[in-house]
C-alpha cells in the first residue's frame, strides 16, 4: 500500500496570530485527509472511504450484492473492491449466521481456503530473498525426510514443484488425509506421501494438489524453524497491515466477529459445523476478511511494496509467482458464458493466471466446508476484487466479480447473474439425470455373493491406514480409523458393491465401495468411488486401494 500523502509533524509552543491560524488551517487539513483518506481503513469502516471512491464504484453495487445473494442462496458476503492503489469499498452484506440477527461487517472473517495457497508462495518467496532456499532446488535439500513414490520424483522434485501442481499425483490425491477432519499430524501426512501412486508422468500434467501445499508448509518450517501458522502470521499479515486475519482453521470457532458456514444439506441451505483440523493449514487454513484482504491485494498489485515503502518480497519474487508454471488446456465455456472465454490458463505458484477479455487476470479460489470465496486481480489496470461468503455456492462469487470487472473495463452488458445460474441449472439437471440413470440401470435383483459377514473385517490403505467394516445385527457398518465423520451404513447396491451412507448428512459424499474376490471366495480388496458427480473432489476415494489385514498384520 502506498500512502500518497504523509502529513508533517505539528511542533512549536507559539508565535503571532497568523502562525496560530496557519496551524489550525494545517490540523484540520490532517484530520480531513485522516477521515476521508481511501487508504484509513478504521474499525467497522463498511462504506467507501471518500466521495471519489463512492463516485469510481458500479452504480447500484449493492442492489448488485443482494441480487447475487438471493439468486445464489448466500447468507452473508464480504467484498473488497482496490484500484490504481486506493481501497474503494471494504464492506459487508447479510448475515453471519441464519436464524441470528448479527451482519457481517467489512472486519468480519471467513475461512478463505485455498487463497492461502499464494501466502505460502509469498512465504517461501521471502525465504528466497533471504537466499536460505531457491525455486529450483530440490526439496530434499531443504526437507530430506521427504519421498514420494518414484525415487526419480523424489530426487528431482523442486520447491517450484510443490506450487504449481504438477507432482505427477491425481487431483486431490491424499486429500482424504485432510477432509473430512482427520487426526493425523502434518508430520505424519508427510510420512505417508511416498505411499501414494503417482497418476501422471512427473512435470506432465496439471493436476490440483493441496498435499504438496502442506510438504511446502512443513519446508518452510524445516529451513525457519518457524510453524507456518507463526511465520505467516509475523512476517506475511501483520507486515501487510492485516490486522484481523489469522492463519489457522481452528480459530474461527473462537473469534468473536466470524461468518458462520453454511451449505445445501438435502435441499435446504443451512449452518453447518466448521472445519477445525489445522494439519491443512498451508493449502487452506487463513481466515480473513473484507478490509484485510483490501490490504492484501494492495500489496500483490504494488509488486510486494508495503505502505513505508519496503518490500514484503522481492518485485522478481512478484513476477515469478505470477509467470506461467503449469499451462491448463483452455476449455470452451457454456454458451451463456462465452463473453469470459480464455485464450490462455495455466497455474503460476500459488495463483491461476488467464485473461479475461484480453486483459491478464492472477487469481484464485477457495472453497472449504461452508465458505467459497475469489481472488481477483488484474494488474494491467490496477484492479483487484476479493468476494469472500458464507455458503457453498462459487456462482455467487463468478456472476459478482464478472459484473463489478466488465464495469470497470466498460465492456459490453452482460447478465452474468442470469447466465450462470442458467449453467447451474443446467449443471444440477444433469447429475440428476446420471443419478436417476445408475438407479434403473442397477440390477436390484442381485445379491452379494457372501453372507454380510464375509466382508467384514479390518482393511488398510498403504497411505491413508486402517478402515474397518463391521457387521452388526444384520447390516455393514464403515469406519475411517483417522476421520471420524466418515462412519457409515453399507448399503447393498448390486453383486458385490455397496453403497456408504454416511450418517452425517452434512458431507454429501455418498461412495461405491465394490469388493473383489479370490477364487477361492475370499476377499482380495476393495475398492471406492464417489456416488455422485458433484461430490467434492478432496474426497478422493478412487485412489484408495483396501486391503484385507490378517490378524498376523495387525
Amino acid at each position: 500500500m502506498k500512502l500518497l500523502y504523509q502529513p508533517a509533524t505539528l511542533s512549536g509552543t507559539g508565535g503571532n496570530k497568523f502562525k496560530r491560524l496557519a496551524k489550525l488551517f494545517t490540523f484540520i487539513a490532517v484530520l480531513i485527509f485522516l477521515i476521508f483518506s481511501p487508504f484509513q481503513l478504521k474499525a467497522g469502516t463498511d462504506k467507501p472511504a471518500s466521495k471519489a471512491a463512492r463516485a469510481s464504484l458500479p452504480p447500484d453495487l449493492d442492489k448488485l450484492v443482494t441480487r447475487v445473494m438471493k439468486t445464489f442462496e448466500v447468507p452473508g458476503l464480504s467484498l473488497a473492491i482496490v484500484k490504481e492503489g486506493q481501497v474503494l469499498l471494504a464492506k459487508g452484506y447479510g448475515v453471519k449466521k441464519l436464524g441470528e440477527p448479527a451482519t457481517i461487517d467489512a472486519q468480519t472473517l471467513f475461512g478463505i481456503a485455498s487463497n492461502s495457497k499464494l501466502f505460502t508462495a509469498v512465504a517461501l518467496g521471502t525465504l528466497v530473498d533471504q537466499g536460505k532456499i531457491d525455486w529450483d532446488s530440490p526439496v530434499v535439500d531443504y526437507l530430506p525426510e521427504f519421498m514420494m513414490f518414484d525415487s526419480y520424483v523424489t530426487r528431482e522434485m523442486t520447491v517450484r514443484d510443490l506450487l504449481c501442481h504438477r507432482s505427477g499425483l491425481s487431483l486431490g490425491s491424499g486429500d482424504l488425509m485432510f477432509w473430512p477432519g482427520t487426526d493425523l499430524t502434518r508430520q505424519e501426512i508427510l510420512r505417508r506421501v511416498r505411499y501414494i501412486k503417482p497418476a501422471y508422468s512427473f512435470r506432465s500434467t496439471y493436476a490440483y494438489s493441496n498435499l504438496m501445499f502442506v510438504m511446502a508448509g512443513e519446508l518452510l518450517e524445516k529451513v525457519t524453524g518457524t510453524p507456518w501458522e507463526n511465520y505467516v502470521s509475523e512476517k506475511i499479515q501483520k507486515k501487510a497491515g492485516m490486522t484481523h486475519s489469522n492463519t489457522r482453521c481452528s480459530l474461527v470457532a473462537e473469534e468473536a466477529n466470524v461468518a458462520w458456514p453454511h451449505a445445501p444439506v438435502e435441499g435446504r441451505v443451512v449452518p453447518i459445523k466448521p472445519y477445525l483440523p489445522d494439519n491443512i493449514n498451508p493449502a487452506g487454513g487463513i481466515n480473513s476478511c473484507a478490509e484485510d484482504m483490501a490490504r492484501w491485494m494492495l500489496v500483490l498489485l504494488n509488486k510486494g511494496k508495503l505502505s513505508d515503502g519496503s518490500q514484503l518480497v522481492s518485485e522478481e519474487v512478484i513476477d515469478e509467482i505470477t509467470s506461467m508454471q503449469t499451462p491448463i488446456p483452455v476449455s470452451k465455456p457454456a454458451p451463456e458464458l462465452a463473453a469470459a472465454a480464455m485464450n490462455f490458463n495455466g497455474y503460476g505458484l500459488g495463483v491461476r493466471l488467464r485473461d479475461f477479455r484480453r486483459y491478464k487476470v492472477v487469481t484464485h479460489t477457495g472453497g472449504l466446508a461452508g465458505y467459497v470465496s475469489q481472488v481477483w486481480l488484474m494488474p494491467e489496470i490496477g484492479l483487484g476484487v476479493t468476494v469472500l461468503t458464507n455458503q457453498e455456492a462459487g456462482e455467487a462469487f463468478q456472476s459478482l466479480t464478472y459484473e463489478i470487472i466488465d464495469y470497470y473495463l466498460k465492456a459490453p452488458e452482460v447478465d452474468w447473474i442470469g447466465a450462470i445460474a442458467k449453467v447451474r441449472d443446467r449443471n444440477r439437471q444433469r447429475t440428476e439425470d446420471e443419478l436417476k440413470k445408475a438407479y434403473e440401470e442397477r440390477n436390484k435383483e442381485s445379491k452379494p455373493s457372501l453372507p454380510l459377514q464375509k466382508y467384514a473385517g479390518l482393511y488398510r490403505d498403504a497411505w491413508y491406514g486402517e478402515i474397518e467394516v463391521k457387521y452388526d445385527q444384520g447390516r455393514l457398518l464403515m469406519n475411517f480409523k483417522h476421520s471420524p465423520a466418515l462412519s457409515g451404513q453399507l448399503e447393498h447396491w448390486q453383486y458385490d458393491t455397496f453403497v456408504a451412507r454416511w450418517f452425517d448428512p452434512e458431507l454429501r459424499a455418498d461412495a461405491y465401495v465394490t469388493f473383489i474376490l479370490e477364487p477361492d471366495g475370499s476377499i482380495a480388496e476393495a475398492r471406492m468411488r464417489p456416488f455422485s458427480p458433484d461430490t467434492d473432489f478432496s474426497y478422493d476415494f478412487q485412489d484408495l486401494l483396501l486391503k484385507p489385514v490378517r490378524p498376523d498384520q495387525r
